[in-house]
């Protein structure tokens, strides 16, 4: 069993930046472009309206994950950056932080988690089905676009 150590950072943060640009490479790889055009400001990640959580293993970032409070709506969290390097998936990592951001966002509130993936993410689908996620109406910045698929969940 791979131990987990997950820690709550800034999201502009030296090993957060490393991160995100990560995730966004890899995105940029399935789906082509700058990997995720949704606007982001950091300051959406502080709490208690947001979080971000990087996870470590053997003391070395592994992934990410956080949450920004959906406009318009308190109780509504918005899952986003998460993301877990190639040489850690398959190992609990990925579960680990959704676990731990959902609590994160229970914590401060919120009632419900949503997120946008897409068709060229399998694996993420994948993993927010075992974790409870259903597909949901889409939104947000990538509503309309034929290979979105929004995921949502009661926390």
């Amino acid at each position: 069993m791979t131990e987990i150590d997950i820690r709550m950072t800034r999201y502009g943060s030296r090993v957060a930046s490393e991160l995100t640009t990560a995730a966004l490479a890899d995105l940029s790889l399935r789906y082509g472009g700058e990997g995720d055009s949704t606007p982001i400001e950091p300051v959406e990640f502080d709490p208690p309206e947001g979080a971000f959580l990087v996870a470590y293993v053997d003391r070395v970032p592994a992934g990410c994950a956080g949450y920004r409070t959906f406009a318009g709506d308190d109780e509504t969290a918005e899952l986003k950056r998460m993301y877990v390097a190639p040489e850690y998936r398959g190992r609990g990592v990925a579960k680990a932080l959704l676990r731990a951001v959902e609590d994160v966002a229970r914590s401060a509130g919120r009632t419900r988690m949503w997120l946008e993936t897409g068709t060229a993410q399998p694996e993420a689908i994948g993993l927010y089905e075992r974790c409870g996620y259903a597909r949901i109406d889409d939104f947000g910045h990538y509503k309309g676009y034929p290979d979105v698929r929004s995921f949502g969940r009661n926390l």
